[in-house]
């Protein structure tokens, strides 16, 4: 991509000074009087069913639950629109309001991107965790329910187009270091306001050779240095992973040759360890050698979300914990990100590997991430997890402490009931 993505009807460019949208302003384009603004909690997680109830205050008539042909018709542009935009529930397992809601507006219960792609011109992708997508070459960022209730309703959205921090990694990665690792050493030299409203564009030898749910993984958590947006360019392989589940057309974007960046960092990972960010902040990162300077029970460990949630991430779990059993002293919780994910690692035999390793594995889903449910944490609880933050009070109790690591360290703390260096467990197999 450019050094900028170009506006659209979707993506405006207003200069830095101008303001977004007011809700009165919001109210008067659709024709009310005014629209409901919901809390911080209420919009991190939604659509919530205060966010659903923003949506039909803004468009009388509208049954979000099921009646996705009405939603259709009101739409701006609903070919792109909800094609584009992802939703995902909060509700419990057993309310038809969010079944329906999930059966309307997701393919998947979390938002990965197996089988869902961006294309014929839809370059930009709206959606609560749907920044994903910047691993293909799109542009991907996070919004709260209340303005992507907005977007439906206009049909558009106002951004500011963010400048572009060009980062540059070369070297091999070592073992057990993975794209997790990777995306946590560069959040914590960033730190977590360090690329606000920035796009991270990420090359280099490094991100070439990972895998694109490696690159999801790093896209994913841009926004976890205060990025708007992370951006791979769409090599070969993203289009071989594009051309793999569409025959739509799509436009290829690079970034130009004398592309403008407001800085370029470039970064050597031959040397790089897995990485541990520690509480309470993604940015407080630092090698697991150092960690484990200290012994650091753990009460548990979570292993999942759209961060970590991939088959891939699944297969190193279950090659680490395959013929053993984790501590008797802690729970671990796998969520696989999909019900297509979840699937494939039955088929595989990693379902398995990982009950019989004393695993407790849940439905599809965002699970203890953001503190809802599925494994929130008490008082003084201590967790280990492939999660992408780690704030207080993120996954439950805030008096609870959270470190962040790959889906390696985290199987590996699993057997040893404390954080653990992946690189000195045994494998099954190994000569």
């Amino acid at each position: 991509m450019s050094q900028h993505p170009q506006p659209t009807a979707a993506i405006r460019a207003v200069p830095a000074t101008t303001p977004f949208v007011a809700p009165e302003e919001l109210a008067r384009r659709v024709g009310r009087s005014s629209l409901v603004r919901l809390g911080a909690n209420e919009s991190a997680f939604g659509p919530s069913p205060l966010a659903i109830a923003a949506m039909q205050a803004a468009v009388p008539m509208v049954s979000i639950y099921g009646d996705l042909e009405t939603l259709n018709g009101l739409a701006r542009d609903p070919d792109r629109i909800v094609r584009s935009m992802l939703m995902h529930s909060r509700g419990k397992s057993g309310d038809p309001e969010s079944v329906d809601l999930r059966t309307a507006l997701a393919a998947r219960h979390n938002c990965t991107i197996e089988n869902i792609v961006v294309g014929s011109g839809v370059d930009e992708l709206l959606g609560l965790i749907c920044r994903t997508y910047g691993a293909l070459g799109a542009f991907a960022t996070g919004m709260g329910s209340t303005d992507i209730a907005a977007a439906f309703v206009l049909g558009e959205v106002w951004l500011r187009v963010p400048p572009t921090i060009k980062l540059v990694y070369d070297g091999q990665l070592g073992d057990m270091v993975y794209a997790k690792d990777l995306m946590l050493a560069t959040v914590g030299r960033l730190g977590i306001d360090g690329a606000t409203y920035c796009a991270l564009e990420f090359h280099g030898s490094t991100v070439d050779a990972l895998s694109i749910t490696g690159r999801t993984t790093m896209a994913n958590m841009a926004i976890e240095a205060g990025a708007k947006n992370g951006i791979f360019h769409a090599d070969a392989k993203a289009i071989a992973y594009v051309t793999e589940r569409t025959d739509r057309p799509f436009i290829v974007e690079r970034a130009d040759e004398d592309a403008n960046y407001q800085r370029v960092i470039a970064i050597d990972v031959s040397a790089l360890e897995p990485q541990i960010a520690c509480p309470h902040t993604p940015d407080n990162v630092h090698p697991v050698s150092e960690v484990t300077n200290d012994v650091l029970e753990l009460d548990q460990v979570f292993i999942g979300s759209c961060t970590n949630g991939y088959i891939e991430d699944l297969r190193v779990v279950a090659r680490i914990l395959d013929g053993k059993q984790i501590a008797r002293s802690l729970r671990v919780i796998v969520n696989p990100g999909s019900q297509q994910v979840w699937m494939q690692a039955a088929d595989e035999g990693i379902l398995k590997t990982l009950a019989a390793a004393g695993c407790a594995v849940n439905t599809p889903g965002c699970g203890a991430c953001f503190g809802g449910h599925m494994g929130t944490l008490g008082d003084g609880e201590r967790c280990l997890s492939t999660t992408n933050r780690n704030y207080v009070g993120r996954m439950g109790s805030p008096k609870a402490e959270v470190y962040l690591a790959s889906p390696a360290t985290c199987a590996a703390s699993a057997l040893t009931g404390r954080i653990t260096d992946p690189r000195a467990v045994e494998l099954a197999g190994a000569v």
